[in-house]
C-alpha cells in the first residue's frame, strides 16, 4: 500500500509520526491531511531520506535546484552544491541536470545527501533523443516512461511531470501569444514535439500508465507548470489557467488511485496577482500542496533575483503556498555556483518564515519575540542562536568589533538600548 492508502485506512505510519513531531502537531492531523491529499510526505523504497511533510497546516518548505548544463558538466561541483544546500537548510533538492550521464550524475547526487530529491524525467528523454536521433522531436513516446521509471529506481522521491499540456492548452497558447515567450524547458520540449509530430502529449494521453509507474515506486507526482509565465506581463494568462484546469483534474484522478500529488504554480507574477494565483490554485486543486516556482515579481533585476523572489515568495506563503522553489542570484544569467546556492537557500528560508508569520502567527512569531527580547537585553549569544544564519551574523559583527562589547559599531557609545537599560526598565 502507498502512504495515501494507509492514511485512508486510518493507519498512522512512522513517516506521519515524524512529521507530526517535527511540526508540533497531532499525528491524527497529519493522517487526515495525507488521506485528503492536503499533505504529502516524499519517501522511497530505495533509500532512507530525511522525512519532510509538505502541505496545509505545516511550515512552508524550501526546495533548492541544482544540475549540470550542456556548457558546464562538473559532477563534483554539483555534489558539493547538493551538500551545501542541505547544510544551508533546504528541505528538499531537485537535480535538474541537462548534460552528461543523467543516471550516473543523479545517483551521485542522491547518494551524497539525506534530503528528498526531485527530478524532471522528460529532460533525460528528450536530450537523449537529440543525442541519438539529431533532434528532440524524434523522441519515441516510450522513452518518456522509461526515463521516468529509471529515475524512480534510483530513489528519486518526487518528479515534476508536464501532464497539463495538451492540445487544448496549446490552442490557448497559440491564440493568445506571449510577451516573454515560453520559459519552461519542459514546456518547450513537449510542445515542440507535439507540433512536429501532430500528436497529443503522451504524458496526458497515457496518464493512467504514468500513475502506475509512479505508484509502484512511491514517487510523488508534481504536476509540472510548463505554461508558467517567463515575464510578469504574461502572468495569469489563458494558457497558464488552462494548464491548471487540466492539472487539477489529473491531480484528483491520481490521488484517488493512491498517489501523492503536488500542484506546481507560476514563475513570474506581479505582486498584485499573487493572492489570486495562490487561492485559485488551492481551490481548483482541492487544496493539494502548492509548489510555487518563485515567484519573481519584477523582470528588471538580474543578479538580484533572489531578492525579487523573496518578496514574491513571502507573500505567496502568507496566502497559503506550501512549498517554495528558491531562486539564486545567478538566475537568468549563469549556472549557479556554491555561493549562489547557499544564498538562494538562505533567502528562501527567510521568505518562508515571513510568510509563516502571517499563516501561523501564534507559533511562528515566537522566535521573533525572543529575538526582540535578546536585542533589548544586548544578549549577543542569544541573538546569534536565534538567527537564521548564526555564523554569518557572528562574522559580520566580529569583522567590525566594537570597543564596548555590549554594543556594535553602528551606534557604539550611543546605543539606544544600552542608554535605556541604564536609566529605566522597559521589560515586558
Amino acid at each position: 500500500m502507498t502512504i495515501v492508502e494507509d492514511a485512508q485506512k486510518g493507519i498512522i505510519t512512522d513517516e506521519m509520526k515524524i512529521v507530526a513531531k517535527d511540526e508540533g502537531l497531532n499525528p491524527e492531523f497529519i493522517l487526515r491531511g495525507v488521506a485528503a491529499g492536503r499533505i504529502v510526505i516524499p519517501t522511497s523504497p530505495y533509500r532512507q531520506v530525511k522525512i519532510c511533510g509538505i502541505g496545509e497546516g505545516l511550515r512552508t518548505k524550501v526546495n533548492a535546484s541544482i544540475g549540470v548544463s550542456s556548457d558546464i558538466v562538473d559532477v563534483d561541483m554539483e555534489v558539493e552544491k547538493a551538500k551545501a544546500a542541505e547544510a544551508a537548510g533546504a528541505d528538499t533538492l531537485m537535480e535538474l541536470g541537462t548534460g552528461g550521464d543523467f543516471l550516473a550524475i543523479r545517483k551521485k547526487v542522491i547518494d551524497s545527501i539525506s534530503l528528498s530529491v526531485g527530478s524532471v524525467p522528460l529532460y533525460q528523454a528528450f536530450i537523449e533523443a537529440a543525442r541519438k536521433y539529431g533532434s528532440i522531436v524524434h523522441m519515441a513516446e516510450e522513452e518518456l516512461f522509461k526515463a521516468t521509471e529509471d529515475q524512480a529506481k534510483l530513489g528519486t522521491n518526487f518528479m515534476a511531470i508536464h501532464t497539463g499540456i495538451n492540445n487544448i492548452t496549446m490552442d490557448r497558447l497559440k491564440a493568445h501569444g506571449r510577451y516573454g515567450g515560453l520559459c519552461s524547458r519542459g514546456g518547450a520540449f513537449i510542445t515542440s514535439w507535439m507540433l512536429h509530430n501532430e500528436k497529443e502529449n503522451p504524458l496526458y494521453a497515457n496518464f493512467d500508465y504514468l500513475v502506475e509507474i509512479l505508484k509502484e515506486h512511491e514517487v510523488v507526482l508534481s504536476t509540472g507548470n510548463g505554461m508558467r509565465a517567463g515575464a510578469v506581463h504574461d502572468a495569469t494568462d489563458r494558457a497558464q489557467i488552462q494548464e491548471l484546469i487540466i492539472n487539477a483534474e489529473l491531480a484528483d484522478k491520481a490521488h484517488k488511485r493512491g498517489l501523492q500529488v503536488i500542484v506546481e504554480g507560476p514563475g513570474h507574477v506581479p505582486l498584485d496577482q499573487i493572492e489570486t494565483n495562490v487561492k485559485l490554485m488551492k481551490e481548483m486543486s482541492g487544496h493539494k500542496p502548492f509548489y510555487m516556482l518563485g515567484p519573481l515579481v519584477t523582470d528588471i533585476a538580474p543578479g538580484y533575483d533572489h531578492i525579487v523572489t523573496a518578496i514574491g515568495a513571502s507573500v505567496s506563503a502568507s496566502y497559503g503556498c506550501d512549498f517554495l522553489c528558491y531562486v539564486t542570484p545567478a538566475e537568468h544569467l549563469a549556472l549557479p555556483n556554491i555561493e549562489d546556492v547557499i544564498m538562494g537557500v538562505k533567502t528562501a528560508k527567510i521568505a518562508a518564515h515571513v510568510g509563516d508569520m502571517v499563516k501561523y502567527p501564534g507559533k511562528e512569531r515566537e522566535q521573533d519575540l525572543m529575538m526582540g527580547r535578546a536585542r533589548r537585553e544586548l544578549d549577543w549569544e542569544k541573538m546569534y542562536s536565534l538567527s537564521i544564519d548564526p555564523q554569518h551574523a557572528r562574522e559580520i559583527r566580529a569583522s567590525r568589533a566594537p570597543e564596548d562589547t555590549d554594543t556594535c559599531t553602528m551606534c557604539g557609545n550611543y546605543c539606544a538600548l544600552k542608554i535605556v537599560n541604564q536609566n529605566y526598565n522597559l521589560a515586558k
